[in-house]
């Protein structure tokens, strides 16, 4: 049994996974999920170009604190978010796609550089618009660490 929990703790996480439900372009959720990824890590690196790339002009958020945000508030937000934030590592997504919408699902877990850690579920709504595939609803929720 110890050695089972040794080789268990030493054993690698397992990758997030990227799914889908409905008709889809492989390409297309990769670009989603890669794009998903990049905002996530965004928090940790203060990298503001996957936020001004995948976010609409008109999106209207939900931070987790309830607070609504706009694109010019995220933007700064994320350019300061590397002074408070370790890391931010993407969970598993799930992409349901319904024409020239689709609606991403999934989770981050967070670590703090005063040492607290956190997870935060969300929903992002992406819609394609001329052309482009961008996020135009998110929301954002504290939840229970797994």
């Amino acid at each position: 049994m110890i050695l089972f929990l040794a080789a268990a703790a030493l054993a690698p996480a397992a990758a997030p996974s990227c799914t889908a439900e409905g008709a889809h372009d492989p390409k297309l959720l990769k670009y989603i999920c890669d794009s998903e990824q990049a905002w996530a890590e965004s928090v940790a690196t203060g990298d503001t170009r996957a936020v001004k790339r995948i976010l609409s002009e008109d999106i209207v958020g939900v931070d987790p604190k309830g607070e609504i945000y706009r694109k010019p508030r995220m933007v700064e937000e994320t350019a300061k978010a590397s002074n408070y934030f370790n890391s931010n590592k993407i969970g598993d997504v799930l992409v349901r796609f319904y024409g020239n919408m689709a609606v991403a699902q999934g989770s981050e877990t967070w670590k703090r550089k005063n040492g607290k850690q956190g997870r935060w579920v969300w929903t992002d709504t992406w819609l394609k618009r001329n052309g482009s595939w961008q996020i135009i609803a998110a929301e954002d929720l504290e939840a229970p660490a797994k």
